[in-house]
């Protein structure tokens, strides 16, 4: 029974490292909090793809394993770790292919001269299976963007009305006037653009998508190595 217990509160706890909070904290460990330098310093190594989007590719080597083996490993790791199931848009067992796209939402939550903004991702994570071995392939296409005309530090808006930034609602819900919804390209925001007004808002999110990256790649090899909760072998 506790053996039980202990796995459902590993499961639990998987769940949870994507929170925008957890992912913070794990990209200031990393790369520090100057999130200015962080991004100029990984941008030197970073390429966009041939439509603009920041993608990352790693083959991660499991060789005792065979592409059965791994196809069920990281399906339970996927339904672990995703807790809107409707975010596995492709798992195709012949085809050896899983497909995962779920938002992070408020990765980066920054008050500006006139706006507050708030900035969401959608990682595309696509999972390619063969005998001993997994291809990780991570994009995000842009950066989702809440802004609150009422919440920047110079905003001319009433203060009586001011939401202070607050950027937060429902999806869909427009009843808030000061909010409205943009999307910015990477390619045209900092560090790949230096004259950016929106400079020090997309310097954190460029840190916490890399950041994001890395924590699924970790995420997945270990998962292909140690299973999700550390008992799902085939040894019982």
């Amino acid at each position: 029974m506790l053996a039980a217990i202990f796995s459902l509160c590993s499961v639990s706890a998987l769940a949870q490292v994507m929170k925008a909070a957890d992912l913070e904290k794990y990209a200031k460990e990393r790369y520090g909090d100057k999130w200015l330098d962080a991004a100029a310093n990984l941008a030197a190594d970073l390429t966009l793809d041939k439509n603009q989007s920041l993608t990352y590719q790693q083959v991660i080597l499991a060789p005792d394993k065979t592409r059965e083996q791994l196809y069920v490993a990281l399906n339970y790791w996927a339904t672990a770790t995703f807790k809107d199931h409707q975010a596995i848009t492709l798992n195709d067992k012949e085809a050896g292919c899983i497909i995962i796209s779920s938002t992070i939402r408020n990765i980066v939550e920054h008050v500006g001269t006139v706006n507050k903004y708030s900035v969401s991702i959608t990682p595309v994570i696509r999972l390619d299976i063969k005998d001993g071995r997994v291809r990780v392939t991570y994009t995000v296409q842009n950066y989702d963007i809440l802004a609150d005309m009422s919440g920047g530090w110079l905003s001319v808006t009433d203060r009586k009305n001011r939401t202070w930034g607050d950027s937060k609602r429902k999806a869909d819900d427009k009843t808030n006037e000061f909010l409205y919804d943009d999307q910015w390209e990477i390619a045209k925001h900092y560090p790949f653009v230096q004259k950016d007004p929106q400079k020090r808002t997309c310097a954190k999110a460029l840190v916490m998508s890399h950041a994001y990256s890395n924590a699924i790649l970790d995420k997945v090899e270990e998962a292909l190595k140690n299973g999700v909760v550390g008992n799902d072998d085939d040894d019982w």
